[in-house]
């Protein structure tokens, strides 16, 4: 039979136990509560705003599709888009290609390398507004390089294409490779360190040239690392905000416009928050597209293994 010491004994235990298993819980709740209310809370407001007479203030009388028929009907959206589609491109080729390689030379086991890995990833230590100014003041041609030239008596020496519209939006993508390609670079670093090096040294011993073995054996064998690295950048290109903010400030005129300075200038500046919520939802439903499937291979994947 229990004696009464023992029995509150044994609720004490009990209750830290418990007390135990509910701590992570506690202490995670209040992050959870506010990831829910300002991200998916925001979401969700967003959404319905996008399909509200919203104008200046928010109006939550129904409007169905009107206000993404007027963004659609928006010759700003599609210069908006169309400067996305050649950010984007670029942007992720040029990451790619150039993280690949710092990966492949940082790979031969050089000197130095943990000095030149932490210069590589530095430039994604600091913010896209950071990097948006120093860029601004080195394009800038009453400034920067263009002026740097000039002093050094190269007079003929032209470089205006922050200021020339029909080259704006490549500046936007020269500071937008800077700042990503050590990050790129140390995720196919990654991916190059877990390849076993048994396969490298077998290709090797048959005769295989090192551009080769890269080129047919290793590089194949990265996909899921080309993956992860095109859905990161992606990512990153379509929210690009902060960075055109910095750099040209979406000009001159809309010719560095992207969806994400479309959305704040038609949300804060010129009184159609209907408009600019449509347009944050179509960004949304755009990320949404690469990063399901992403997710979903991945889930896959691991399930498999």
């Amino acid at each position: 039979m229990t004696t009464i010491p023992e029995a509150r004994a044994t609720g004490s235990r009990f209750a830290v136990d418990r007390l135990r298993d509910s701590l992570p819980k506690i202490v995670l709740a209040p992050s959870f509560a506010i990831t829910v209310i300002f991200v998916y809370g925001f979401i969700l407001w967003t959404g319905y705003l996008s399909f509200s007479e919203s104008r200046m203030m928010p109006n939550y009388d129904w409007a169905g599709l009107a206000q993404y028929q007027r963004l659609w009907a928006s010759p700003r959206w599609y210069i908006a888009i169309r400067n996305l589609a050649i950010f984007g491109v670029l942007y992720m080729a040029i990451s790619t290609a150039i993280g690949l390689l710092l990966a492949i030379m940082l790979d031969q086991r050089i000197r130095a390398e943990g000095v030149l890995r932490t210069i590589y990833l530095y430039p994604m230590a600091i913010s896209f507004i950071v990097t948006g100014t120093a860029w601004k003041w080195m394009l800038n041609p009453g400034l920067g390089l263009d002026k740097l030239m000039h002093d050094l008596g190269w007079t003929s020496f032209t470089f205006d294409w922050i200021i020339n519209p029909d080259m704006a939006i490549y500046t936007v993508v020269i500071a937008g490779v800077w700042q990503s390609s050590g990050f790129v670079m140390a995720m196919f670093l990654a991916g190059l360190r877990g390849i076993d090096s048994d396969i490298i040294k077998a290709a090797s011993i048959d005769g295989a040239s090192l551009p080769r073995i890269y080129w047919r054996i290793i590089i194949p064998m990265m996909r899921p690392t080309f993956l992860t690295a095109f859905v990161v950048l992606a990512h990153l290109a379509i929210k690009s905000f902060d960075l055109v903010i910095a750099l040209t400030g979406g000009g001159p005129g809309v010719a560095t416009e992207l969806p994400a300075t479309f959305m704040y200038a038609h949300t804060f500046t010129r009184n159609q928050m209907g408009v600019g919520a449509a347009s944050a939802m179509m960004m949304l439903i755009t990320v949404a597209a690469i990063m399901v499937p992403y997710l979903y291979s991945e889930m896959r994947s691991e399930r498999r293994g």
